[in-house]
C-alpha cells in the first residue's frame, strides 16, 4: 500500500528554496512564527552537500522547525520523516525529528508521542540523517503511534541542547511506507494499523471502524491484546480474532460477513458474554435471521436473561432462530427456586387477580402460584408493586377469600419473560443438557409462533418449557425429546412437567416423553396433539398413573390424533374456570381422539385411559369423538377405558351431546366402551316389556337416552308360537342408574333384538 502511488495523495512538503514563509519557528499552526526573514536563520542556495539548504543558529532551548501545511495522517498509513543534518560551528546540538498533532476542528491532540529518537551531533560537516516514523498504529518501529484522533501533523524537527551551534538542514523529506509494516499480499487488515491499541482502556472503535472501512473485502485482523469498544461496531468484512474485545453492556458488535457464534466467542473469550452479544445482534439488526451455535456447547452456571441481553427492546416481531448447538447448566445454587409466600385476596370477580398481596416487590413474575383451590401450572403475570396486585395466567377454580399463596419462580436457561411480546421466534437444533440442576425455556409474556424443533430437553429439574403469559399462543413443539430427570422415581412421586400453555392453537407433533409426572397442561383451544410417543411408567406393581396430557379448560376445540399414550392417560377438566359450576359457560366439548394407541403396564384394574374431572356441578359433554383407537393393558386387565372423576362433581348424564365412541379395539379391557351401543338381547319368556341393561358399555357410565333402532333378529313370537308382527316402543333411561330401555310390546312376546342405543343425544 503506497497511498502516494494509489490515491495521488502528495505527502512531501515544499523545498526551503521555495520560501520561508511557510516554515514555522513555532509548532507550525496557524498565526505562528515563521523563519521568512528571522534573524537566527537564512537560506543558504549553494551548500556543498546539500545543495539548497537552511542555516539556522540554535538560540532556543528547543528550536523547533515545522513545515505549516497539513500532512494528513491517513488511518492504515505510516510515514517516515526524514532529514539531513550537519553542525558547521560552534556548540554541538543534538536533533530529531519533531511534530504537532492536530486533529477535529484545528485542535491539538494530546497524550501521543510526538518526537522521534535524538541524534547528537559531534562533528564540524559531518552529515547525519535524522528520521523517524508516524501512523496511526503502534507497532514496533513506529516512533510516533498516533491512532485515529489525530488528522494531520506539522512535521519537521527540534534543536535541543545547549545553544550557539550552527546547522544547515537539507530538505525534509516525508515519504509513504506503509509497505514495510502492511503486506496487501496477505489479504487482512490489521486493526493496529488504524490505531486500535489493545490495552483494555483506550476506546479502540474509531480504529476498528476505520480498518473495516480500508479492508474493501479482505479480513479484518484483530491481533493478541484486549480491545475496548466504547460504541456500536460493525465490520463489513470478515473479521477474525486472535484478541478480545470489551464492550459496554448497551453496545453492539455487528459482524456481517461472518455473524455466528463461534466468532463472537473468538471476540469476547467467554461463552456465555459472547452468546448474550451475538443474540443482541440476531434483535437488534436486520442482517441475519438465525445465529448458529457452531455444534458448540456453552456451559452455564445462571439463567440467562434474554431480554436483559437486548437491552433496548421490549417487544420484537420478526422471524428469529437460535439453532445448533447445546446448553449444558452446570451445578450451582443459582439454579435454585426462589419461593415467596404472601397473603392475599382473590375474589372470582376479578378472576385473575390477586388484590391486597402482602411482599408483592418480592414475587417475581413466571412464579408458580401455588395454595388452595388453584388450578395445575397457574403462574404470575404481572406483579404491581404499588397497588399490591398480582395478575395470574389463568383463574382459581376455588380460593374465594384471603388466604396464604406461595410463589415459586423456577430458573430457566433461556428467560424470555422480559420480553412483552416476542413473536416468530424458533429454537432448533438445541440440546438442553440441564443434568438435573435447572430447566430450559420460559416464554415471553406474549406474542405469536414461538416454534421449538428438532431438540433434545434432557432432565430438566422442575420444567421443560413454560408459559406465563400468552407467549405460546400459535406456537409449534415439533420432533423434540424430552427426557426426565426423574426416570427412577415411582409416578406418584415425579413432580417435573415437560410444558404447559395458556394461549390457543397450540401444534405439538413427533415428540418424544420419557417419565414425567405430566406431558403437558393445555390451557387455551385448538390445540392439535399428533404423532407423539409420551411414556411415563414405572416398575411399580399395580402402578399409579398420572395424566399425560391435561386439558385444563372445559372446551377445547382440540384433537389428539395417531399418538402413542404409553403409561398415562388424558384428563379433561375445567380447573381454570373462576366460577366451576355450570351456569352460562360452554359444556365440556369441541374434543377427538383419533388413532391413537394407549397402552398400559401393570397397572390396577381402575386404571383408565381418558378421565373427566369436572370442578364444579352440572357440567355435561357436548361434543366428544372417540374413534379408532386401540386400547391395551398388559399384565393385568383393567376395567373399562373411560371414566369420570367424582372427586369434585360428577357430570349430568340427562344432557349428553354428540359423543361417538365407536371403531376402537380392546384388548385387556373388560368393558368395551360404545357408543352408540348396539347389542343383542334375547327374551326367553314371552313378556310384553323387556329390561334391557345397556350398562355397563356406555361410555362413562351414562344412562341410556336415545334409541336409534330395534331389528329383529329372527321371529319374534307368543308363547305359543305365534309370530308378533306389532312394533314395539321405548321407554329410555329407565333403572337405578338409568341405563336400561324397556322395550313394550303389545303383547307377550319373545325372541331376539338387535338393539342400538346411545347414552347422549346425537343433534
Amino acid at each position: 500500500m503506497n497511498k502516494a502511488i494509489t490515491d495521488g495523495v502528495n505527502f512531501q512538503p515544499p523545498s526551503f528554496a521555495n520560501g520561508l514563509d511557510v516554515w514555522s519557528s513555532g509548532d507550525g499552526t496557524p498565526g505562528s512564527d515563521t523563519y521568512d526573514n528571522a534573524v537566527n536563520a537564512a537560506f543558504v542556495p549553494a551548500d556543498q552537500d546539500f545543495g539548497g539548504a537552511l542555516e539556522i543558529q540554535k538560540t532556543e532551548s528547543v528550536t523547533k522547525l515545522r513545515y505549516m501545511g497539513e500532512t494528513p495522517i491517513l488511518p492504515g498509513c505510516y510515514l517516515q520523516v526524514r532529514a539531513r543534518v550537519k553542525c558547521l560551528s560552534g556548540i554541538f546540538p543534538s536533533v530529531r525529528i519533531a511534530a504537532w498533532a492536530g486533529g477535529a476542528g484545528g485542535a491539538h491532540v494530546p497524550g501521543v508521542v510526538q518526537v522521534g529518537p535524538t541524534t547528537v551531533l559531534s562533528s564540524y560537516g559531518s552529515i547525519v540523517e535524522v528520521a523517524a516514523i508516524v501512523g496511526t498504529g503502534s507497532r514496533n518501529g513506529v516512533d510516533m503511534p498516533w491512532g485515529t484522533e489525530t488528522l494531520y501533523g506539522h512535521f519537521g524537527l527540534d534543536l535541543t541542547g545547549a545553544n550557539g551551534g550552527i546547522v544547515r538542514i537539507d530538505d525534509i523529506e516525508i515519504e509513504d511506507v506503509s509497505n514495510v509494516f502492511i503486506d496487501d499480499r496477505l489479504g487482512s487488515v490489521d486493526v493496529v494499523d488504524y490505531g486500535a491499541v489493545g490495552d483494555g482502556t483506550t476506546d479502540d472503535s474509531a480504529a476498528f471502524e476505520a480498518a473495516d472501512a480500508a479492508a474493501q473485502g479482505r479480513d479484518v485482523f484483530v491481533p493478541s491484546g484486549t480491545y475496548h469498544l466504547a460504541s456500536d461496531v460493525t465490520f463489513e468484512n470478515r473479521v477474525r480474532f486472535e484478541g478480545t474485545v470489551t464492550m459496554p453492556d448497551d453496545k453492539k458488535l455487528l459482524l456481517l460477513k461472518n455473524y455466528d457464534f463461534a466468532n463472537y466467542e473468538d471476540a469476547f473469550g467467554d461463552e456465555v458474554l459472547a452468546f448474550k452479544k451475538a443474540f443482541q445482534v440476531l434483535i437488534d439488526f436486520s442482517d441475519h435471521d438465525s445465529l448458529d451455535l457452531n455444534g458448540r456447547r456453552i456451559r452455564l452456571t445462571e439463567p440467562i436473561d434474554m431480554q436483559a441481553a437486548v437491552g433496548d427492546r421490549t417487544s420484537f416481531a420478526s422471524r428469529r432462530v437460535i439453532r445448533n448447538g447445546q446448553i449444558q447448566l452446570d451445578a450451582s445454587a443459582n439454579w435454585d427456586a426462589d419461593v415467596v409466600t404472601s397473603q392475599g385476596t382473590y375474589d372470582p370477580s376479578n378472576p385473575k387477580t390477586l388484590t391486597n398481596v402482602t411482599n408483592a416487590a418480592n414475587i417475581q413474575v413466571g412464579s408458580l402460584v401455588s395454595g388452595t383451590g388453584i388450578g395445575r401450572e397457574v403462574y404470575v403475570n404481572a406483579v404491581n408493586v404499588a397497588a399490591s396486585t398480582v395478575t395470574l395466567t389463568q383463574a382459581l377454580y376455588g380460593g374465594a377469600g384471603t388466604q396464604n399463596f406461595t410463589f415459586t419462580r423456577f430458573k430457566y436457561a433461556f428467560d424470555f419473560s422480559g420480553f412483552q411480546s416476542l413473536s416468530r421466534f424458533v429454537i432448533a437444533d438445541i440440546e438442553f443438557n440441564c443434568a438435573g440442576n435447572g430447566n430450559c425455556v420460559m416464554l415471553p409474556l406474549d406474542g405469536l409462533i414461538f416454534h421449538i424443533r428438532d431438540c433434545h430437553f434432557t432432565r430438566p429439574k422442575e420444567r421443560g418449557i413454560t408459559s406465563a403469559g400468552l407467549g405460546c399462543s400459535g406456537m409449534m413443539i415439533d420432533r423434540n425429546n424430552f427426557y426426565s430427570d426423574e426416570v427412577s422415581l415411582p409416578v406418584q412421586q415425579r413432580e417435573s412437567i415437560v410444558f404447559n400453555t395458556n394461549g390457543n392453537d397450540v401444534k405439538i407433533r413427533d415428540n418424544r416423553v420419557v417419565n414425567f409426572k405430566h406431558f403437558c397442561v393445555l390451557g387455551g383451544g385448538g390445540n392439535s396433539v399428533t404423532g407423539n410417543h409420551w411414556w411415563h411408567s414405572d416398575n411399580e406393581p399395580d402402578g399409579v398413573r398420572r395424566a399425560g396430557i391435561i386439558f385444563a379448560k372445559n372446551n377445547v376445540k382440540s384433537f389428539v390424533t395417531g399418538n402413542y399414550i404409553d403409561n398415562n392417560f388424558i384428563e379433561w377438566t375445567n380447573e381454570y374456570e373462576a366460577d366451576p359450576d355450570f351456569s352460562n359457560q360452554l359444556p365440556f366439548g369441541g374434543l377427538t381422539i383419533t388413532g391413537n394407541i394407549f397402552t398400559a403396564n401393570d397397572v390396577a384394574s381402575w386404571f383408565r385411559f381418558i378421565q373427566v374431572t369436572p370442578y364444579g356441578e352440572g357440567f355435561y359433554i357436548k361434543g366428544l369423538a372417540v374413534i379408532g383407537n386401540v386400547f391395551k393393558a398388559l399384565n393385568g386387565d383393567i376395567d373399562r377405558v373411560d371414566a369420570v372423576d367424582t372427586s369434585f362433581a360428577d357430570l349430568d348424564y340427562g344432557i349428553m351431546r354428540n359423543i361417538v365412541f365407536e371403531a376402537n379395539t380392546f384388548d385387556g379391557v373388560d368393558v368395551m366402551t360404545q357408543n352408540p351401543l348396539k347389542i343383542t338381547h334375547d327374551e326367553n319368556s314371552a313378556s310384553d316389556t323387556w329390561v334391557i341393561d345397556m350398562a355397563p358399555r356406555l361410555p362413562f357410565g351414562g344412562r341410556s337416552r336415545f334409541v336409534e333402532g330395534i331389528v329383529p333378529q329372527g321371529m319374534i313370537t307368543t308363547d305359543a308360537g305365534d309370530r308378533v308382527e306389532a312394533q314395539p316402543f321405548v321407554i329410555v333411561g329407565q333403572g337405578t342408574n338409568g341405563s336400561q330401555v324397556y322395550v313394550k310390546w303389545p303383547t307377550a312376546a319373545k325372541g331376539r333384538v338387535l338393539i342400538s342405543a346411545r347414552m347422549d343425544r346425537p343433534d
